[in-house]
């Protein structure tokens, strides 16, 4: 499919531009709170990957060239969740870390084979109703301490179950 919309970049482009520098993207991680502002629930996608595998992810993309971090945030959200989700993003957009991904394994906890990817990671509340867009087969919705399960985290790939512990405890739902 071509994509015409600017700042996109070609396949080709992009696996040169990947091979250069970093890449800049936006991790959210979807969550529940109740009326205290506390989290009770975390959103993670189903996916297939391209090799097949099946995995559990937050919400992540690339931010475009001349596109606001905000105007990505909500782009990707909206593209992962459904287009009433109603993510709350906060005026002062801070993010809890910055992630670097690297394509060599063992260099932080992140890892993505294709690319050099530094990302800005976000917890982002949702009050509406959340539909799966795009490649996420499922969303689930699960407890702080689900969530940071053993079994689940082996379903995160590229280090996003550290992610995940790490928005949590920001959040403070971990100790």
């Amino acid at each position: 499919m071509t994509e015409t919309t600017p700042g996109w970049l070609s396949d080709d482009e992009l696996e040169l531009t990947r091979a250069r520098m970093p890449i800049l993207y936006v991790d959210a991680v979807p969550v529940r709170v109740d009326d205290r502002g506390e989290v009770t629930h975390v959103g993670l996608l189903l996916r297939i990957g391209p090799d097949g595998t099946v995995s559990r992810t937050l919400v992540s993309g690339r931010v475009l060239h001349h596109e606001r971090v905000r105007d990505a945030l909500l782009r990707h959200l909206e593209k992962d969740l459904g287009p009433v989700a109603l993510p709350h993003v906060p005026a002062s957009l801070q993010p809890f870390t910055i992630a670097e991904y690297f394509p060599t394994q063992g260099i932080t906890p992140f890892h993505d084979p294709r690319q050099h990817a530094v990302s800005l990671a976000y917890v982002v509340p949702v009050a509406g109703d959340c539909r799966p867009r795009q490649d996420a087969l499922d969303l689930v919705w699960l407890t702080p301490s689900e969530a940071v399960s053993p079994e689940l985290q082996q379903e995160m790939p590229g280090g996003q179950g550290v992610l995940l512990k790490q928005a949590l405890s920001h959040v403070g739902c971990l100790g």
